[in-house]
Parts: C-alpha cells; sequence; structure tokens
C-alpha cells in the first residue's frame, strides 16, 4: 500500500482568528456623545462664550438725561421772562458845594442811615464864615438890648418932661425935645431888630454853606460803590478834568424788585397784583415769591416789548441789585405744598417693558468697563411743566429716549451730538 500524504499544519492566520462561538462577558461601550458629562461641559462652554461675547459687544449710543429736580410751579406758570433785580431807591451821593475831599467814613457794603455824615470836604474856610455870621447875630442882639435901653431911657426923659410941662416948668421946646428922642429911640429899635434878622440870614447862609461840605445818607440803605477817595477835587458838575461827582452810590435794599421784558403779543397775560415766583441765576436752588408791582406804559420800540416791574413778597439778604433773574408769572398763587421740588423726566424716557412703565437707568459698570443700563420700573406722576414726576432721586442718569433693541443690562455710550 502506497503511503498516503501527512496533512498540512494548521496555517498561522488561521491562529490569529478569534472564536465568535464561545460566549463573551464584555460589555459594548455607549458613543461618547451620548454621555451627559460631555453635555454639561458643552453647555458651561457655552454659556462661557455667551458671557464673553455679550461682555465684548459694541455699546448702543444712547442720549442719556438726568432726572431733574422740578418746581410744581412751573405748572401753573403762564409766562416766562428775563430781567435783573434793580433798587427802586438808589442814589449817586454827591456834595453841592466844590473842594477836596477831607474824609471818608463808609465802605463798600456798609449799611449807614438817612441823615448820616458819610464823607466831608476841607471846610476850615466855609467854618470860619460860619463862625462870624454867628458872631454877627449876637452883636447885633446886644445892639438891640443897648438901644431898648435907651428906649427906656427916652421914654422916661418924655414923662418927665410932660409933668413939667403942665406945671410950666419948662418951655415947649423942651418938651418937644423930649418927644423927638424918644421917637427916634423907639425907631432905633426897629431898626435893630431888622438887622437882627439880617445877621440871622447871613448865619444860616453861612451854615448852608458849611452843611454843604458835609456829605449825609439821604436814606438808611447800603453802600454799593466807591467813586471817590480821600484828596480827590469833588464838585457837582464833574466834567472838569481830575474832578469827580459822586462820592458813593448806594441804595435801599427794601426796595428791591425785578425789571423784566415782556413781549407786547404776551402783554395780555400779566396784570398788576399777579403773583409771581422769582429765581436768581446766583442761587438756581432759591426761589421767592413776588408780585407784579406796576407796568411801565412805554412800548421799547427797538425790541417791541414793555417793562414790568415785579416786586419782592420774600426778602432774601443774599439778593443784590445788578443779578440777573428769571421771573414766572403764576396764573394762581402757589400752595404750602407746591414750593419744594419733586423729581422729574422728560416723558419720551418712560416706555411701556412686559406691561410695565419703566425707565433704564445708566449705571458705571463696577470693574471700569463700559456703562450698563438697567431696566427701573417707575410710577409716573403728574406733568410738571415740560416734565413728568417720577419716583427716582434727582440726579439719576438715565436714557433720554430708549430704542425698541435695548436690553436690560446693555452696555451704552453717550451719543456723540
Amino acid at each position: 500500500m502506497a503511503d498516503q500524504p501527512a496533512p498540512n499544519p494548521p496555517s498561522s492566520l488561521s491562529r490569529l482568528s478569534i472564536d465568535r462561538s464561545a460566549g463573551t462577558t464584555t460589555r459594548r461601550r455607549r458613543p461618547l456623545w451620548k454621555r451627559w458629562w460631555v453635555w454639561l461641559i458643552v453647555l458651561l462652554a457655552v454659556g462661557a462664550a455667551a458671557v464673553v461675547i455679550r461682555g465684548r459687544a459694541a455699546p448702543v449710543a444712547v442720549d442719556i438725561a438726568t432726572v431733574a429736580a422740578a418746581y410744581p410751579s412751573s405748572a401753573v406758570a403762564v409766562l416766562n421772562a428775563t430781567g435783573r433785580v434793580v433798587a427802586a431807591r438808589r442814589a449817586s451821593v454827591s456834595s453841592k458845594g466844590t473842594g477836596r475831599l477831607e474824609w471818608l467814613g463808609v465802605q463798600e457794603g456798609q449799611m449807614v442811615k438817612a441823615g448820616e455824615v458819610i464823607a466831608r470836604l476841607e471846610n476850615r474856610d466855609v467854618a470860619a464864615q460860619r463862625d462870624q455870621a454867628t458872631a454877627q447875630v449876637e452883636a447885633a442882639r446886644a445892639n438891640l438890648a443897648q438901644g431898648e435901653a435907651e428906649l427906656d431911657d427916652a421914654q422916661a426923659a418924655l414923662k418927665r418932661a410932660q409933668d413939667l410941662s403942665r406945671q410950666n416948668f419948662i418951655s415947649g421946646a423942651a418938651l418937644d425935645t423930649a418927644e423927638a428922642r424918644y421917637g427916634k429911640a423907639r425907631a432905633a429899635i426897629e431898626t435893630l431888630k431888622a438887622q437882627i434878622h439880617v445877621a440871622e440870614a447871613n448865619a444860616r447862609v453861612a451854615g448852608v454853606g458849611f452843611d454843604q461840605t458835609l456829605i449825609r445818607a439821604p436814606f438808611t440803605g447800603i453802600v454799593l460803590t466807591k467813586s471817590a477817595n480821600v484828596g480827590d477835587i469833588v464838585t457837582p458838575f464833574s466834567s472838569a478834568s481830575g474832578t469827580t461827582g459822586a462820592v458813593v452810590t448806594m441804595a435801599d435794599m427794601e426796595t428791591l424788585e425785578v425789571e423784566a421784558d415782556v413781549s407786547e403779543s404776551s402783554i395780555a397775560k400779566i396784570s398788576v397784583g399777579q403773583p409771581a415766583e422769582v429765581q436768581l441765576d446766583a442761587f438756581p436752588d432759591l426761589r421767592l415769591l413776588g408780585e407784579v408791582s406796576r407796568i411801565v406804559p412805554t412800548v421799547d420800540r427797538s425790541k417791541a416789548t414793555l417793562l414790568v416791574k415785579v416786586s419782592f413778597v420774600e426778602r432774601d439778604p443774599r439778593v443784590l441789585p445788578d443779578m440777573s433773574a428769571k421771573v414766572a408769572f403764576l396764573s394762581r398763587a402757589l400752595q404750602a405744598g407746591e414750593r419744594s421740588p419733586v423729581p422729574a423726566v422728560r416723558p419720551e424716557a418712560i416706555v411701556k417693558r412686559d406691561g410695565r412703565d419703566v425707565v433704564y437707568v445708566v449705571t458705571a459698570d463696577e470693574k471700569g468697563g463700559a456703562e450698563r443700563v438697567k431696566a427701573q420700573p417707575v410710577t409716573p406722576g403728574a406733568r410738571v411743566g415740560d416734565l413728568v414726576r417720577v419716583d427716582l432721586a434727582p440726579g439719576t442718569r438715565v436714557v433720554a429716549a430708549p430704542p425698541e433693541r435695548l436690553a436690560d443690562g446693555a452696555a451704552v455710550t453717550a451719543a456723540k451730538k
């Protein structure tokens, strides 16, 4: 029997094959995208990216306004005008005489009383003339006393002559002489009395001349300006070179009022006695009550205005002449609760968002970044002139006219005008 060939040995590749017939206990692994912690990481990454993108978004350009402290009086104002504070009683004080200023006893801002001597000219010459005139009065009075003594003596001599004449002890010529002497003495008395009147008149003239060298305050008031210094030549007519007219200018502070120009087309809204409110440019928070005292019946043709004078019902020592002032002419007198300011904004700053009235308050970023807005719910109140009362603090910065696309927390910047 022939020998059969031996079988081929198993291939090396066959030994590498997997035996699928045998059971396995290995669990099949889930795909990576189906695992929860992967999605958590993705969401956190997206949120962080959104925050970064939002922080780096370009700020929205908006008009920024400020919550104002508005006065309710603007709601009852029928007309507003500008003017200046003036003193109804004001004077440039000078001397009627001419001379060198020897003494000046006041300064700017000093209160003086009516009749008080505030300055003096050199007056030694007129003082001497006054003393001379006074002495002449005394001399005339002494002459009168002497003349009265002569009259008494002449009267007594006449009586004796008459008694002797009745007894025929003296002649008729002697009696006539006594009567003539008495008549002359009586006439001399009248002359001496007239001389006294003349001397007294001369003394008054000298006294007036002396008094003209004393410059007195014409009324009680405050010295506003000083126009001369000691040594200056003062004359009532200051056209001469090197001379001055007024020594000081003073005003009666009790007569301060506001002069306002009102257009003639609006003068029908003004009447004498109408209440008004005065605001000074120097003190914006100071508002004083006033009333229309008079309307000057003259039209300025160049400006088509009339001059309206408003007197102060309330006074304040800070009010000074020539201060700029604004006058609000009111339709009625103000109540006590209408004297204080209230917070108010422009009506367009209040918008509807989700059925609520809100304003967008501008706040600064704590990290020093761009300014952002916050939607602040408000309750609009009554109108205050052109503004609307709101429950926000005065000075709060808000968006003047928020656009529809403005979101709460958005970055903003002031629009360039």
